[in-house]
């Protein structure tokens, strides 16, 4: 079940493309536009990256009274779009990386870049769910926008507690007889007027606290086996189940391989940021080397971003800047 990608148009190659909108790929992007290049971010979304669902951060520095780790990633990306950053919501699914332009593929499309920063986290899952492999195509599915269509007037089901879940879930109330947003958390992970248009769809029906334990059917989705806090497992019939869970994992499954990784799966860099890959960054948890503290990933966006500038410059080494 796919849809047709468009392909971008030469005007529409950036110079530095920015995978992931946290904290590092916000920076990134801010000081990449601040320099005067063009910049783009594929992000999924403030609330589906670690700093975007902490309820409370109190030693950002410059901040004096403690606000929602949202509010930091959104100030940052209102920065990075001053500057002329365009941020996408999109989820990247595959990267071509040889050449001299990298491309990612996304739901909504293609997108290009003389240099890319990978900034993607670490909220990869590391298992999947039991019958999630065996039925990827036949009802299974991580896209609306690419596989909505196929469930119109149908039952289905949207798992995860995010502002990308949501937006999925509204999404697919357009083309579905009724959707079932089964949230492991008690509350939704996004602004509140999302969460607000969510319980005022009369096609959405929002389980909260309710974990999936199987995906049940042989050839197709035929339903869940789900489970609600301080209840009995039951099952839910539906046929499609849309999956926006996370881990703690880097998230470097669309790469596919073509940039070196650790032992324990995380991008490997040199002291200026870059990839096995020339003109491929990264920054933030992806590297697994820190303790995941969101001024930590914000320095090294920055590091990868001025790392880059230099890359496109033809200069191999960085140097001082105290703008």
């Amino acid at each position: 079940m796919t849809t047709e990608i468009e392909h971008p148009a030469d005007d529409d190659i950036v110079d530095v493309l920015v995978i992931g909108g946290g904290p590092a790929g916000a920076t990134s992007a801010l000081y990449a536009a601040r320099s005067g290049r063009t910049c783009r971010v594929v992000d999924k979304g403030i609330a589906s990256g670690a700093l975007g669902m902490s309820r409370e951060i109190g030693n950002f520095p410059g901040l004096i009274d403690p606000v929602p780790g949202a509010h930091i990633v959104a100030s940052i990306r209102a920065q990075a779009e001053r500057y002329g950053a365009i941020f996408v919501a999109d989820r990247v699914t595959a990267a071509t990386l040889d050449g001299p332009v990298k491309t990612a593929w996304g739901a909504k499309g293609a997108y290009q870049g003389r240099a890319m920063i990978v900034a993607t986290g670490s909220m990869g899952r590391a298992a999947t769910l039991p019958g999630e492999e065996r039925l990827i195509g036949r009802g299974v599915s991580y896209c609306a926008t690419c596989d909505g269509y196929f469930f119109r007037d149908q039952a289905v089901a949207v798992v995860g507690a995010t502002d990308e879940a949501g937006e999925e879930a509204l999404l697919l109330a357009r083309l579905a007889r009724r959707v079932h947003l089964l949230m492991p958390a008690e509350s939704l992970r996004a602004p509140g007027a999302l969460a607000a248009e969510l319980a005022a769809n009369p096609v959405i029906e929002v389980h909260r606290s309710t974990l999936v334990d199987e995906i049940l059917g042989q050839n197709r989705v035929e339903g869940l086996r789900i489970r609600a806090r301080g209840a009995a497992a039951s099952v839910l019939e539906v046929s499609g189940v849309f999956l926006f869970l996370q881990g703690a994992r880097p998230i470097v499954d669309f790469l596919g391989g073509q940039a070196s990784l650790s032992a324990e799966g995380c991008l490997v860099v040199d002291s200026l940021s870059h990839t096995s890959v020339p003109g491929v960054f990264a920054a933030g948890d992806v590297l697994c080397k820190h303790l995941k503290q969101a001024v930590i990933a914000a320095a090294e966006g920055a590091t990868a971003a001025v790392a880059a500038d230099r890359f496109l410059s033809g200069h191999a080494k960085l140097r001082p800047d105290w703008s």
